[in-house]
Parts: C-alpha cells; sequence; structure tokens
C-alpha cells in the first residue's frame, strides 16, 4: 500500500469520518503496546470468511470497511500494513445449503473440513476452495490489497503450532472461560480441541478424555476406540472461538471488525487470547445487511443482493459507497437501494472536487472509496433523472438518451463522460427491470387537471429553455395558483399521473432535461387517457 503525503498527517489526526476514527483507536492501542515493551514492526489488519456457503456482497463490505481503516491508519502512520483475508476452510461442513448444485454430494460428506468435502460445480479440488476461488475472484475484481490465508493450509503447514501449544498449555484455563456459556449437554463434551478422525475424516464433536502437554497430545474415542492425536499439523483444529483468539495470537493480528451476530464470540476469543499471554485487537462491531423481507442476508439461504446482481444496475463506487455509509447501522440491501446510492456517490463526487478544502476531503467518502484519489469526472444528469427519461421518453437505447442529455448538456459526450455513459446503460437496465414493472398510472382529478393544463400552456411557452430553476418556478407558481396546499400533493400528482410512480426527481430538471414541449405533451397525452390505456 501506497502511504499519502506526511503534510496530511495532521489533516487525518483531526478528521472525523468513522476510518479514521476507528485508526485513532488503533493507534491509541499501539502506543499501549510500546508501554509494555512491544514495538509493532507492522500491523495487521484481518478479514474472516467462512467458505460454508457461496462469498455474499457482506463479505465484501467487511473487507472494503477494513481496507479503508488501513487507508486511513496508513495517513497518519508510517509504520507498514498488512490485511489478511482469512477463510476458515478447516470447519467442518454443518448443513447444506439451499443454493448450490449437487447438494448430494455435500450431503454424504457433513462433518468433514470444507476443504475435504468434493466440490459441487465440480471446477476444484474441493467445496472449500471452490468457495475461496469465488472470494478472491471478487475481492479481485474491486482491487483490493490483500493477502489470502486458508485455515486448512495454516493449520498443515505448522504456522499455528505454537499458538496451538500455547492452548493445549493453558487448556483448563481456555475451557473455564467457555464452559459457563454452554448449556448442559455441550458442557459435558466441551474440549477446545476438535480431533479430525483419522478413520472418517470428520471434524468430531467428542469429549477430550486425556490432554499430555508434554507430549502435545490429546487422546479421545474414535467409533469406540481410543485414538492419540497431536494438536499440531492439522491433526485438530479449535472450537471456533478458540479457534479466532489462537488465530488472532498466532498471526499478530491488531485489527478485525465483525458483524453483530458475533458479539458474543468477540468477547469470549478476547478473553481467551488474554489467557494465553496474547493482546486482543482492536475491534469494530458493525450491523448487518437486511434483505427484501427484513431478515438478515446469509451465504447458505442466498437471499439478499450478491455483488454481480448490484453490479448489474450500478458502477462500482455506488456498492462501495453503500459499505461505507453508517458501518453500525442496520440497512435494507436490496435493487431499490441502489438509484439513491448512485446519486449520492456523485453528490459527494461533485463536493471533493468543487469546493472542498483538503482537510475536509478527508472526511468524504470519494476519498476513501478511490484510496485518496478521487477521479475528476462529470456527471451532467443524476440517475433518478435517467431513469424517469427513459421512462417518459420510451427510449430503449443509448443513443436516444444521449440525445436528450446532449441538448441538456451540449458539452457532454459518451468520450468526455465515460461515468455517465455508464449510468446510461445502468439506467436502461434497471427501467426495464424493476421501474416499469411497478408503474400504475391514474387519471387526474378536476382540480389536477386544470392544473395540468395550465402547467402545459406554460411550458409550451418556455420553448427551449433549459433553465430547470426557472421551470421549477413555474411548476411552484402554477400549484399554488390551483390551491395545493401542501405543495407536496401538488409533486404528487405530478409523478403519478405522468409518471405512474409515487414519487420522482425534482420536476424542473427532469423538464429542463426532457424539454418543455416533450414535457407539456407528455401532460396532455396523459390528459388524454393514453397512459392509462396502455397500461390497462
Amino acid at each position: 500500500m501506497n502511504f499519502p503525503l506526511k503534510e496530511q498527517r495532521e489533516q487525518a489526526l483531526a478528521a472525523r469520518s468513522w476510518p479514521f476514527e476507528e485508526a485513532r483507536k488503533l493507534l491509541a492501542r499501539l502506543d499501549l503496546l510500546k508501554a509494555r515493551g512491544k514495538t509493532p514492526a507492522e500491523v495487521i489488519f484481518e478479514t474472516g470468511y467462512g467458505p460454508s456457503g457461496l462469498p455474499h456482497i457482506g463479505t465484501f463490505g467487511e473487507v472494503a470497511r477494513t481496507s479503508w481503516v488501513r487507508r486511513a491508519f496508513a495517513t497518519m502512520s508510517d509504520i507498514p500494513t498488512r490485511l489478511i483475508a482469512f477463510s476458515d476452510d478447516m470447519d467442518g461442513l454443518r448443513k447444506v445449503p439451499g443454493n448450490v448444485p449437487n447438494p448430494e454430494i455435500l450431503a454424504a460428506n457433513l462433518g468433514k473440513p470444507l476443504t475435504s468435502v468434493p466440490d459441487p460445480f465440480g471446477t476444484h479440488d474441493s467445496y472449500g476452495a471452490h468457495n475461496n476461488a469465488r472470494l478472491r475472484a471478487f475481492l479481485d475484481r474491486f482491487g483490493f490489497e490483500y493477502e489470502f490465508l486458508s485455515s486448512t493450509d495454516c493449520y498443515k503447514a505448522g504456522r499455528f503450532d505454537a499458538a496451538l501449544l500455547q492452548v493445549l498449555e493453558n487448556y483448563e484455563a481456555v475451557r473455564d472461560i467457555v464452559l459457563p456459556t454452554l448449556g448442559p449437554e455441550r458442557r459435558a463434551t466441551y474440549s477446545p480441541f476438535l480431533p479430525i478422525s483419522p478413520v472418517s475424516g470428520q471434524v468430531l464433536q467428542v469429549p477430550v478424555l486425556e490432554w499430555n502437554k508434554k507430549a502435545g497430545t490429546i487422546i479421545f474415542e474414535d467409533e469406540g476406540k481410543k485414538t492419540e492425536l497431536p494438536v499440531t499439523s492439522g491433526h485438530v483444529k479449535c472450537q471456533w472461538k478458540v479457534d479466532w483468539a489462537m488465530r488472532w495470537l498466532a498471526l499478530g493480528v491488531d485489527y478485525e471488525m465483525s458483524g453483530k451476530d458475533l458479539i458474543s464470540s468477540v468477547e469470549l476469543s478476547t478473553q481467551i487470547v488474554t489467557a494465553l499471554g496474547g493482546v486482543p485487537p482492536q475491534t469494530l462491531t458493525y450491523e448487518l445487511f437486511l434483505a427484501e423481507d427484513a431478515q438478515r442476508i446469509s451465504k447458505s439461504k442466498g437471499n439478499g443482493l450478491s455483488v454481480a446482481e448490484w453490479l448489474a444496475y450500478g458502477p462500482d463506487e455506488s456498492i462501495a459507497l453503500f459499505m461505507y455509509q453508517k458501518p453500525k447501522s442496520a440497512k435494507r440491501l436490496f435493487f431499490d437501494v441502489i438509484p439513491k446510492a448512485v446519486d449520492e456517490y456523485i453528490a459527494f463526487l461533485d463536493s471533493y472536487h468543487a469546493d472542498q478544502e483538503a482537510g475536509a476531503r478527508l472526511d468524504n467518502p470519494a476519498w476513501h472509496i478511490h484510496a485518496g484519489a478521487p477521479p475528476v469526472e462529470s456527471y451532467p444528469v443524476s440517475f433518478a433523472l435517467l431513469l424517469n427519461l427513459v421512462s417518459a421518453s420510451g427510449a430503449h437505447n443509448r443513443d436516444v438518451l444521449w440525445g436528450y442529455i446532449r441538448r441538456f448538456a451540449p458539452e457532454a459526450s459518451p468520450e468526455k463522460n465515460p461515468g455517465l455513459e455508464k449510468l446510461v446503460g445502468f439506467a436502461l437496465r434497471y427501467y426495464e427491470d424493476f421501474v416499469k414493472p411497478a408503474k400504475t398510472y391514474r387519471a387526474a382529478s378536476d382540480k389536477e387537471r386544470a392544473a395540468l393544463e395550465d402547467l402545459a400552456t406554460q411550458l409550451e411557452a418556455m420553448g427551449d429553455s433549459r433553465d430547470g430553476a426557472a421551470i421549477q418556478n413555474v411548476v411552484y407558481e402554477v400549484g399554488k395558483a390551483h390551491g395545493f396546499e401542501p405543495l407536496r400533493s401538488w409533486f404528487g400528482a405530478l409523478y403519478e399521473v405522468l409518471l405512474g410512480q409515487a414519487q420522482g426527481p425534482r420536476f424542473g430538471s427532469f423538464a429542463a432535461l426532457f424539454g418543455c414541449a416533450a414535457t407539456a405533451a407528455m401532460i396532455r397525452k396523459a390528459l388524454a387517457g393514453d397512459f392509462l390505456k396502455v397500461a390497462g
């Protein structure tokens, strides 16, 4: 990772956006380590992934958010950093996800480590390897700088051996931290270690009968026979909360964030790594995303949006902004959030280049999304306006839409405005798939009809005007003259009668883009019942 210029450091220390707040907490943690005589040579950021199901957008969000904190930290400190994307692929397969092919393959291998389960997709050596590849593919798609680590590889290659022996050395202390959190049945069989059966290959949930700290082994019963295995070299794996703490110790993790559903796990893992003689990392708890039905998204259910689905209707920057905003607040993650995210990104990019001072730019989401170097990109037309332009004009291709755009902004072109060119394609696709099927036109009331006829006449009188503010003023005055109070009801009528939807863009801006004469013609068609006939 390239570090920003030193002159930004003072501004970064004063920045108020959440990645900088997190980075300051990390600096304070490092000061504490130094006071204890532990001066780190580098700072390790970690994100975790459980490959029991296909990667989803929440996985991307965790890596993106951690990367933003890493970038903020790098602006404040010269200490080198690394980001580890860790896959817990040695975990036993507990259930068959509902969104994979050939589920019978998985059903026949329940309990085995994910990297020992055949790949139902038929593309990799194992189910774990397949999902790991999917994870890396979409992290690479966004240019994240990270080091991928496989739990299976770390266990089998001995990278965790020293930490595993430390768990064994503190067996009783680790066990006693976890036991109070378990029910009676689970407590009776609990051990920090899960042996991998030499017979079945499964990750066993069995009691450990004996543990030999000097020999570095555990003894358990496997299919009626006492079996002794070393805790090193991939013969066992740790229970989840112990595994997390052991990993923090082995890898020297300084920072990791996780979802609200893992709060208790973070608390226990913090106690465990402390008992092992380590220092827990700085952590952040983020809220979970909600699918359309307000249920949290799940890898195994495959609900919510995938990265690929989002990117079919919005640019990379829009999904990044959605992840950036309010990480501690729960948010619905469905198709209707995309247009808002697109236009908010455009607004932040405009602000970054238009009038923000250097210090304020560090708190602009565009600075974080573009790793400190937002592009100089102009968007003379918003995504919301493009959607309504498609609706009003009946355009079905880019050339027709660009014809309207050029009349509104003569200097604009696909070559000069590549970002807008992408939005044109997204708008056409989003309209066909989501806006058009949901349209519901209604007839105008007598009061609305009189006002609409008046507005059509006044728009015709404005000729070729492209002054959105002037047109908006005319719309306001017509609404007032015809007794709409509050004016919100007037604009509601415009959207419902003319566009077949409950809300829409600033109407003056829309008419400026579509053209006054064309907007007047659209009003007269609506009053003639043409839209109702088509809808019917």
